[in-house]
Formats: C-alpha cells, structure tokens, sequence
C-alpha cells in the first residue's frame, strides 16, 4: 500500500472550517487506499499559533496524525511588519529576503515539521500540501518537489503576489484545484499551464434528518435568520456585514429578521437583540440551525471554496455573498441557487427579493440541491483524486 502524506497547518477534530476542515475530510477518505500521514503542528489557534496538543502521534479516524512543536508564537509585531509588506508590494518593490521573515512571524514557524520532512522524504510515495500561504507549505513543498501535490486554496489577495509564490508555485508535480476560478487565477499569474492539474471541490457530509425546530427549541429563536457559519473575524468581512445588517435593521423598523452566528468569535460583535452568536456549536447544532435559516450569509472577499456555502446548498438553503470574490459568486452563477452583492444597497435587495418572491426562492432552494448532485459528490472526487496521485506516484 502506497503512503501519502499531507501536510497543513493544523489539524483535529477541534479544528473546523477552512483548508484544515477540507484536508480531514480528504485524509480520512484516502485511508481506505492508501496509507495516510498527516503532518502538522501542535497549534490550535490560528491567530496564535501557541502549542495545544501535547501527544507527538496519535490516530484519528484511522489517519496517523503528527504533530511538531510551534518553536515561537506568532510574532508581537506581525500586524506592523505586515503592514509594511503590503506597502512593498504596492510600490513594486516584493523582496524575496524580507517575505522569509514575514513567513516565520506570521507562523507557524515550526522548523521541526520541515526537518521530519526532508528526513523521511524517501518513505513517502506523495507529499500533499494543502493551502499556499503558510511556512510548512513554502518550506516543505521545496524539500519533496518531485513529489508533492499542491492543493493551494488560492484566491486573489496581497499575499499571493509575493515573490516567493513565483518559484514555489512552478514546483509541484501536479495540481488539485478546488474550483475553475482558482485554476484560472493560479495559471494566469504563474503560467503553471504545463503542470497536470484536475479541479475538484470536496464532497458535502450531511445528517439524514437535520432539524430546524429543534434548533429554535434550543436556542428560544422563533423569527426569521440569516446564518454565519465560520470563523468570526475582520479577515472574513465580518464587520461590514454587521454594519450592512444593522443599517437594515434601522431602515426596516417592522422587520423581525435575526442574524444568527455559529463560530468563535475573533473580533468585536455589536451588542444588538436582532444579533444571535452562539459561539462554537455542534455538528448536530450547526446543520439543524443551516436548515432553518432563510439564507447563509458569507461577506467574505477572499474564499478558494466555502464548505458553509455548500453545505447550506445541500440543505436546500440559498446563500447571499459578497460579490467581490469569484469564487462565491461563481457559485451564485452556476447553481442559480444564490446572489451577490457589492454595496448595502444591493445587499438590502437581495434579502427583500428572498422574502417578496417565494415562488423564485422555492427555485432556488431546489438549484441549491441539485448543483452539489451534480458537482460534489465524494464518489466522483475521490475517484479523480487517487488519479491525480497515481500520476504522482507511477
């Protein structure tokens, strides 16, 4: 049996969301055919990068996970470096020297990790690396070229730009993107044409029976929502949308329309009776609570995927997101299951357009369903997945 590993900066059951999300979801399906490593870092918190888990190795749904000491947490004065990145990249002026150290203050800088790398590169059939922006990724992948998939949950932002990117994204031996945009953006600003790729999403993993009442039971809420589901922090735009739902809120006095959050918060949440935040829910909680909302909200501008999207999706619930990224509004597009916007105004549309047409949003609840038939099913996925790695591999 072929060994793989994958690499990405965190991993457990804790960890929800996000690339970490995605490549348990994919690590725990490839066990059945090969044999699966995960290589990552003892961190929990992203925004920290402080060591969490204790165990060096431990099993986790018959994945072998290990787990290597974050040397220093992120560093005190990341956002001020950061600052003056970004203000080198404006000018035309990336620096090669300057983005090493930008990459170790960010986290999480665990040279450990990349040590047991280079050690055992010879044990492993494939490196997988998941998700572009982070130190395993720019110092591991250089170690096992000849042999790693890059999975780089690419989208366009700042960082992307670096001009570290322009060697490291030429290295892989081949591509998995999650979405046509991705694989357009990636090959457009690295000519990576010549490198095999295939696109494909994730699958979507939902309980038989979700429960929207007893959610509300739960939760004492009896009104309309919208859901957030995800990480709760500036990076995600979390604050516009705030802004956007309580300039609603003011303009539509006779409105009962609540906005319900699930995840843990990293930034300030206005104190407002029309704003539910539950912090970190359950599984059982998360899907029940999707399926009764009236839409998924993600104001986000920078997504390579939104398993939340598409869950919601599978749940028959259309999603409102914000037009500036690709990604999610390419989903829009092709599912006609969703909309999005630029500005408040539109934004204010779109949640009256959901409750002024039910004949239209009865549409969109069934597109929904059927676009994660037609485009996320894990049977399809992995099978495409293990051809990727046969190419690898031989």
């Amino acid at each position: 049996m072929k060994r793989i590993a994958l690499v990405n900066q965190r991993y457990g059951l804790e960890v929800n969301g996000g690339s970490e999300y995605y490549t348990r979801l994919i690590a725990e399906r490839l066990t059945s055919h090969y044999q699966v490593d995960v290589i990552t870092t003892k961190a929990l918190e992203y925004t920290t990068w402080e060591n969490h888990y204790t165990a060096d190795e431990e099993i986790l749904n018959d994945v072998r996970v290990l787990r290597f000491p974050v040397k220093h947490p992120r560093a005190k004065d990341f956002n001020e470096c950061n600052g003056s990145y970004l203000q080198a990249l404006s000018d035309g002026k990336p620096d090669p020297a300057k983005e090493a150290v930008w990459f170790e203050k960010q986290g999480p800088y665990c040279p450990a990790a990349i040590d047991y790398i280079r050690a055992h590169k010879n044990d492993y059939d494939a490196f997988i690396f998941v998700t572009y922006l982070y130190y395993l990724t720019v110092m591991g992948m250089p170690e096992v070229r000849e042999k790693a998939i890059f999975i780089p949950t690419a989208h366009e932002e700042p960082f992307i730009h670096f001009k570290t990117y322009e060697t490291l994204f030429t290295l892989p031996k081949a591509y998995i993107f999650l979405t046509d945009e991705e694989k357009e953006l990636v090959q457009g600003l690295f000519h990576t044409e010549h490198i095999p790729c295939d696109v494909m999403g994730t699958g979507v993993d939902i309980p038989e029976k979700p429960d929207a009442l007893r959610f509300r039971e739960k939760y004492g809420i009896t009104d309309d929502y919208l859901i957030y589901v995800g990480r709760i922090d500036e990076g995600k735009d979390c604050p516009r949308l705030f802004q956007y739902f309580l300039e609603y809120k003011g303009r539509h006095p006779e409105s009962r329309l609540k906005l319900v959050l699930m995840g843990k918060p990293a930034c300030m949440i206005p104190r407002h009776g029309d704003i539910i935040s539950l912090g970190f829910v359950s599984e059982e909680d998360k899907f029940d609570g999707i399926s009764g909302a009236k839409a998924l909200v993600l104001p986000s501008k920078f997504e390579s995927l939104s398993i939340s999207v598409l869950e919601a999706m599978a749940l028959h619930v259309p999603v409102i997101v914000n037009g500036v990224c690709e990604v999610l509004k390419g989903h829009c597009q092709k599912s006609n299951a969703g909309l999005y916007y630029y500005d408040y105004l539109e934004f204010e549309g779109i949640v009256d357009y959901l409750f002024s047409h039910p004949t239209e949003y009865a549409a969109m609840c069934e597109n929904a369903r059927c676009y994660i038939d037609q485009y996320y099913d894990w049977n399809v996925i992995m099978e495409k997945f293990r051809a990727v790695i046969g190419e690898v591999t031989g």
